[in-house]
């Protein structure tokens, strides 16, 4: 079996508190799970940051690549200056339990993040159950929750079981008749 690696790097120093009270904001904000999931998203603008560079002395073909994806993100980016000064905050805006709080189908991202967890969001009619998916423009108007099937009424519930009883005395009947 081969071993993936990392998508994310951890932090050099392991307590630092500025860093770790940032990150327990962007927490409370975004309704991330823990703060692997922060990394990340970091990861995530490093990649983009690192590519810009080593695009910034490239044909500008290349570099339109690029920033029609991010674009495709709803990110305003036209240079490369504009791609270095990506934050975290701007891809995390992007993901799918921000957009749906922000589009109303939540009423917090928290609620936002167990819809999807839970396998009630659709996009372009397919379940998304990945809280991390990246929400492009073109997609968002596409977000729907999956309908819910009704619950049966209580009532047919309980004559289902007053039936059962009455034929599980039914067979106790016979056998002391048989007697």
């Amino acid at each position: 079996m081969i071993r993936k690696p990392n998508r994310y790097s951890k932090p050099r120093k392991a307590y630092e508190l500025s860093r770790i009270k940032e990150e327990n904001v962007l927490l409370e904000k975004y309704g991330l799970k823990n703060k692997k999931e922060i990394w990340k998203t970091i990861a995530k603008v490093n990649y983009f940051r690192r590519r810009a560079m080593a695009l910034a002395k490239s044909a500008n073909e290349e570099q339109e690549i690029l920033f029609n994806k991010l674009r495709g993100f709803g990110l305003k980016v036209s240079t490369i200056a504009d791609v270095l000064a990506l934050t975290v905050e701007d891809l995390l805006q992007r993901r799918l339990p921000s957009v749906i709080q922000r589009k109303g189908l939540a009423k917090t991202v928290r609620e936002g993040r167990q819809m999807v967890i839970h396998k009630r969001v659709l996009i372009d009619n397919k379940v998304i159950n990945i809280p991390s998916y990246l929400v492009y423009v073109n997609e968002e108007g596409k977000i729907k929750l999956k309908k819910r099937k009704p619950k049966a009424p209580k009532q047919e519930i309980s004559e289902t079981k007053e039936a059962r009883e009455i034929k599980e005395e039914q067979p106790k009947e016979a056998k002391e008749k048989a007697k």
